[in-house]
């Protein structure tokens, strides 16, 4: 396990993304009436997410930097 857990840009990258997701699907279940398109786009951003943090992974933007 490294020293960085968690601080390195593809981890903070895909934690803003998910934060992103699960605030418009918030916004989408507490309108009124209920918009399920607004929260299937924020559950479409949760996902993605984890897209994000393969793909900068693999860029090699999760490695300590010792």
């Amino acid at each position: 396990m490294s020293d960085s857990h968690g601080n390195t840009p593809a981890a903070w990258t895909a934690v803003a993304v998910a934060m992103l997701g699960f605030v418009v699907g918030a916004v989408g279940l507490l309108l009124d009436p209920v918009s399920y398109p607004v929260f299937w786009v924020g559950v479409a951003l949760g996902v993605s997410s984890l897209v994000v943090f393969g793909v900068m992974a693999k860029l090699g933007l999760h490695e300590s930097g010792h």
